[in-house]
């Protein structure tokens, strides 16, 4: 997807590098965490931010980004399991196109996160990563991640 350079003041402030980039995300089941680690880290690197944050935004209503282990696989299999106890697929909604429960676990979850950027890395904790979470797939999905100096 497309990235682009934005060197702005608004309102006259102090000019920051921004870098915005669109990810594509295939997801292959209804429910799944999909690891964005090395899409994010190739995103920083293309930014040139050295120092800053990045901003990952999922700009769907059935789908989430979090922050959570990403060395054992079964995090995001109970986290999976879990979320659909909490929030059951078969229970009684308004909502009536079938896909209330993803809604709710996309609002549960939430669309964004923040991260630091040190030394043109991404700054995880040792076990941490960065998923996509898709409640209502498969499908090909977006994210957004913006880079920001400062």
């Amino acid at each position: 997807m497309k990235s682009r350079q934005a060197n702005r003041a608004p309102n006259g402030g102090a000019a920051r590098t921004g870098f915005l980039k669109g990810l594509s995300v295939q997801s292959r089941a209804r429910e799944e965490l999909i690891k964005l680690d090395a899409l994010l880290e190739e995103a920083v690197e293309e930014s040139g931010v050295k120092d800053g944050v990045c901003h990952v935004y999922v700009p769907h209503t059935t789908a989430a980004v979090t922050v959570n282990e990403g060395a054992d696989p079964a995090v995001t299999t109970d986290i999976v399991a879990r979320l659909t106890h909490l929030v059951p697929r078969d229970a009684s909604y308004a909502h009536a196109e079938g896909n209330a429960d993803s809604h709710i676990k996309a609002a549960i979850v939430g669309a964004s996160a923040t991260l630091f950027v040190e030394r043109g890395r991404l700054v995880l904790g040792t076990w941490q990563s960065v998923f996509f979470c898709e409640f209502d797939g498969p499908r090909r999905r977006r994210v957004l991640v913006k880079v920001i100096e400062g």
